[in-house]
């Protein structure tokens, strides 16, 4: 920013040496006020109730002018990384990872959460099914639209966050305005993940929780395709995920291997926006198309991204490109209709 100030008063240098030095520099501020102060991303962290349980939320927005009227783009995660983990990651010697950064520095005010028995968020007998997941979200907008003054945002969903966002959006349909699902499943049909899945059915009924470590973190990134991981982002992944404890909520696994389909499209009115990797074990291409045809919307896209995997959506190699079509869908010019 400080840049264009620089710039701006070359600017009006150059014209007959009218301002000069410190005075151009003022003179810049005056017409470009923006340019008067550097703005840095900040981070807040809330807790919300959800009856007894205890839900983390975490806020990422541009300051000075957070005081401003934002966008707000919610992020919902996976079935095995928490909030900060999918959206929020800090790589050793790596940078450009984390989505909220990248969102927030566009003009997105951007939220996330951990649902219940993930991350910094209270662990329960409960194994956090896809309506845990709906009723998590329902109190944390809740929160949302107390900070923000907004009854209706914009939200993301990956995996099985995809799934939750779905729901959600179908349940309140008044508060999302935008929706993108990315690596979502549908009916599971002809998905090699999904009937792995329902293979394993007995043991996720057994246990509200299964293993994590950092093997299964690999798994997650190497099931469609192998070698496409970096390692920096698998040890980032471990670092921080790992401090929760060697395991994650078995209830989205088995809603996905014994309830689907979870989400009608024929009750998502609000535009959307589907997103597939090219290597997906957990949705057939088939299905997806289905899904999209059968949507109430008219206003919606399917955006296909070769040499993406289920697992490299928003922290893979690919990234970049998923932003790009994210931040396309989110900021198109209405259709006034």
């Amino acid at each position: 920013m400080t840049e264009r100030v620089s710039s701006l008063a070359r600017l009006l240098v150059g014209r007959r040496g009218v301002i000069k030095g410190t005075a151009a520099i003022a003179a810049a501020a005056a017409i470009w006020p923006a340019a008067a102060a550097s703005p840095k991303i900040e981070a807040e962290e809330h807790w919300v109730m959800k009856g007894p349980v205890k839900l983390y939320v975490y806020r990422k927005r541009l300051v000075p002018d957070a005081a401003s009227s934002k966008p707000v783009l919610f992020l919902v995660h996976g079935s095995t990384f928490s909030g900060r983990g999918t959206y929020d990651l800090i790589v050793s010697g790596g940078s450009g990872y984390s989505a909220m950064d990248h969102f927030a520095g566009l003009g997105y005010d951007v939220w996330t959460m951990d649902h219940e028995g993930y991350g910094f968020s209270d662990r329960t007998g409960d194994n956090s099914g896809i309506q845990s997941g709906v009723d998590d979200l329902k109190a944390a907008l809740s929160l949302v639209s107390e900070k923000t003054g907004r009854k209706s945002i914009l939200m993301f969903g990956e995996s099985s966050g995809a799934i939750r966002a779905g729901a959600f959006a179908a349940a309140a349909p008044d508060r999302v305005e935008r929706l993108i699902l990315h690596a979502f499943t549908y009916t599971g049909r002809d998905a090699p993940e999904i009937e792995r899945r329902r293979k394993q059915v007995d043991v996720y009924k057994a246990n509200p929780r299964r293993p994590f470590g950092k093997q299964q973190i690999q798994n997650i990134f190497d099931r469609d395709v192998a070698g496409k991981s970096d390692p920096a982002v698998i040890n980032a992944l471990a670092d921080f995920e790992l401090r929760f404890g060697d395991s994650v909520p078995s209830g989205t696994y088995l809603d996905m291997a014994t309830k689907l389909p979870l989400v009608d499209p024929k009750k998502l009115g609000c535009a959307v926006c589907l997103t597939r990797a090219e290597h997906d074990g957990n949705e057939s291409e088939a299905e997806l198309v289905r899904f999209f045809d059968e949507l109430a919307t008219k206003n919606k896209q399917f955006t296909m991204l070769d040499g993406m995997t289920h697992a490299g959506g928003m922290i893979g190699a690919q990234r970049h490109r998923l932003w790009y079509v994210m931040h396309s869908f989110l900021s198109a010019p209405s259709s006034g209709v």
